[in-house]
């Protein structure tokens, strides 16, 4: 970097820096917390605790009535979506004033990296929820995977119609100008990245051809000898037991268990993802079938483990049967303090990334941004495809820990650190477990959550629970 350069990346830093320590004006929320908005945000999220949407059971529990979930917090001051309308560029802001900055600078494209929520009470029905946010840090300019830009650290505090505080939100994002394209070749043309190797196409006769029919349809067709019922994988010609021929099949359920595994290290093929699992599962049906096994690590693998049954669509028109772990249902009665321990492992929740969950929730939680539901604006910006917002993730944690803990579950905080993002197609598995138990019973929960290509999120949430079972915090 030449002189010129450096004092105009160091001028800029020191403009975007001038309004640290400053708040802006506050901001309060267009409608008080209301029950259609929870119940939106509950209905994308798949969060069922009946505390935020039913109102009987609200009224037995811990917070007397329906409570909004505590990871809407950031979300009701959202500014929302006003089409027709420029986006407002409040520059007595100084948060707005330092994104405006960067905006004019070529630092475009954007993305969330840390939210930490914490919280004093839970929101009801009817408050009334103002943010101010002020400016904690601008940082220099940094290189990062995404292109180069400045991570903007800002602090909100949020508080209720009669001005008490409900909760603070740190939150950092990184502002960045898109990594500059490949140098073109002698010829003048960009080169194009050398496109991943097919994987071995499985090879079928038309004897076969039902099955493959049914992957391609989303079915796992087991073949059944119809003259004594014989289940039989992978399909043969004849009954082992009778020599009989005749034949159909059902389809399996998708329920199974680990009955073995193995990992298989060596040598890697460029067409295939590692670790590279391969397990013999047991069907709900009975036999036993060798696939891979995704979503997982393999220490987190364990004999009798449930799985479920999902589906590869590859790029030549042949589908692959799969298993990842399958979900645990919710916990139906509340854990108490006493039950738990350190080292306690949460179970594996394994979340397909749709592009129907990524869009249904960036607009549960009220954020209208592009590159949340536009894939040739989040590609102009530097994303490989739409991707999920940290809000979502938020919810989806704070979900999953409820359904481990029971409905009496109260949160403290949330904090979460964003990695690789979540598009469209991938598997997340969150993963976890009881990291420490504070002499006033606070309980902190270490998390991760992975997708095929690392880490998406990490982080911890400091939780309380009843002091018995089902009974009062």
């Amino acid at each position: 970097m030449n002189d010129s350069v450096e004092n105009r990346v160091d001028d800029l830093t020191e403009r975007l820096r001038a309004d640290v320590g400053k708040a802006g004006a506050p901001a309060t929320s267009r409608d008080p917390v209301n029950q259609a908005t929870i119940r939106n945000w509950c209905d994308a999220m798949a969060e069922a605790n009946p505390y935020f949407t039913d109102a009987a059971a609200a009224a037995a529990g811990p917070h007397g009535g329906i409570v909004a979930p505590p990871a809407m917090l950031n979300a009701w001051p959202m500014a929302g979506l006003r089409l027709g309308e420029p986006a407002p560029r409040d520059l007595d802001k100084p948060d707005a004033n330092v994104y405006a900055q960067l905006e004019d600078a070529g630092f475009t494209g954007v993305v969330a990296t840390n939210s930490d929520l914490y919280f004093d009470r839970y929101l009801q029905p009817g408050d009334l929820v103002t943010a101010t946010t002020s400016l904690l840090d601008v940082s220099e300019q940094k290189t990062t995977r995404l292109g180069t830009g400045h991570f903007v650290t800002t602090e909100a505090e949020y508080t209720d119609q009669n001005g008490e505080r409900v909760g603070a939100l740190r939150f950092r994002i990184l502002k960045y100008a898109k990594t500059a394209a490949a140098e073109p070749d002698d010829d003048g043309l960009t080169p194009e990245p050398a496109p991943r190797p097919l994987k071995p196409r499985p090879r079928f006769n038309q004897d076969q051809a039902w099955f493959w029919d049914g992957l391609r349809d989303h079915e796992l067709r087991i073949q059944r000898f119809t003259d004594d019922g014989t289940l039989l994988f992978p399909p043969a010609n004849a009954n082992p037991n009778t020599q009989s021929m005749d034949y159909d099949w059902i389809v399996a359920s998708g329920s199974a268990t680990l009955y073995s595994h193995t990992v298989v290290h060596y040598p890697k093929i460029p067409s295939f993802d590692y670790p590279h699992i391969v397990g013999l599962v047991e069907l709900e049906e009975g036999v036993r079938i060798i696939t891979n096994i995704v979503g997982v690590t393999p220490d987190q693998l364990e004999i009798g483990m449930p799985l479920e049954l999902c589906f590869a669509d590859t790029a030549d028109d042949v589908t692959l049967h799969q298993f990842r772990p399958a979900p645990t249902p919710r916990r139906k009665t509340t854990l108490s303090a006493g039950e738990v321990s350190v080292s306690d492992a949460l179970p594996l929740c394994p979340i397909p990334i749709t592009t129907l969950l990524v869009v249904s929730t960036a607009l549960a939680t009220r954020d209208f941004q592009e590159v949340h539901h536009d894939r040739d604006v989040a590609q102009s910006r530097g994303s490989d495809d739409i991707f999920m917002n940290i809000l979502t993730t938020t919810g989806l944690v704070s979900r999953w820990i409820g359904d481990w803990a029971g409905d009496d579950v109260i949160f403290n905080n949330i904090k979460i650190g964003l990695g690789t993002p979540n598009y469209p197609g991938d598997l997340m598995t969150l993963s976890g477990s009881v990291t420490e138990i504070a002499e006033d019973g606070t309980i902190t929960i270490g998390y991760i959550g992975r997708n095929s290509v690392g880490a998406h999120v990490t982080g911890t949430a400091d939780i309380t629970l009843p002091t018995t079972t089902g009974g009062a915090q």
